[in-house]
């Protein structure tokens, strides 16, 4: 995209090999799949991804021993997972990151997200966060076939 963007990474750093609740970034060159977004704090954003609007029963299991492990599911939900309605504006803008999904491989890492961060760009559990405005610049740039590589920074090249 030619442009630099600042963004919080996972506590833990990035990581090759990741595992469930590590708080580590993956490493890898990814697709993206999907976008969502709150309907009650945004218009819709424009994509070529497919784009959902959050519910109040949207989740995402994070739970490995589930059937349902690193897929969005619906609350009342049993297993382990993320509200993907928050109060907070972490997830007003969320695209999923094609981590672990094809099939997802229980304890290697769920719910990998570029989604809102915090104003201090505070560390994530795993995640990738821009600021909100950046990632509306962002987003209408990004193709169905648009790779992500993330890399630690001893990997980088100028």
């Amino acid at each position: 995209m030619g442009n630099n963007y600042k963004c919080a990474l996972g506590e833990s750093g990035v990581r090759t090999i990741k595992e469930e609740g590590d708080g580590a970034t993956p490493s890898g060159k990814f697709l993206l799949r999907q976008v969502f977004y709150r309907p009650d704090r945004l218009i819709a954003p424009k994509s070529e991804l497919p784009i959902n609007r959050i519910i109040p029963t949207d989740a995402w299991c994070d739970d490995p021993n589930h059937h349902q492990y690193n897929r969005l599911v619906k609350k009342p939900f049993k297993g382990s997972h993320e509200n993907l309605w928050r109060m907070d504006n972490l997830y007003d803008l969320l695209i999923v990151v094609g981590y672990n999904d094809n099939p997802p491989q229980p304890h290697k890492g769920s719910a990998i997200f570029i989604h809102c961060s915090t104003k201090d760009y505070k560390p994530t559990k795993g995640c990738i966060a821009l600021n909100l405005s950046d990632l509306l610049i962002i987003l209408p740039k990004i193709s169905k076939n648009f790779s992500l590589e993330i890399c630690s920074s001893k990997n980088l090249t100028n």
